[in-house]
């Protein structure tokens, strides 16, 4: 299921959109966590420490932090595509 493009092979236009839709889903990434986050805090001052409040939020966190480590390594490739072929 890992979505493994060759980026070599795509043309400028298209390394451009894919770069604009993968800073896309990074910043859907990092407002998801930080609603979680804000979850979390709201749960801890409320009802103080809590299965719902706490451990569910920072499981679903991590799971999220992961998949943009995989979205910062794919962003990492593209821009450096893009680079190459701005430089040539």
């Amino acid at each position: 299921m890992k979505d493994q493009k060759d980026y070599a092979q795509l043309t400028l236009e298209a390394l451009r959109t894919e770069e604009q839709k993968l800073k896309r889903q990074n910043l859907t990434g990092n407002v998801f966590t930080g609603f979680l986050a804000g979850v979390m805090i709201y749960g801890l001052v409320k009802n103080g420490f809590g299965l719902l409040y706490t451990a569910i939020p920072l499981l679903i966190i991590a799971v999220v932090a992961k998949n943009g480590q995989s979205l910062q390594a794919k962003l990492k490739a593209v821009r450096a595509e893009l680079a190459g072929r701005d430089g040539a």
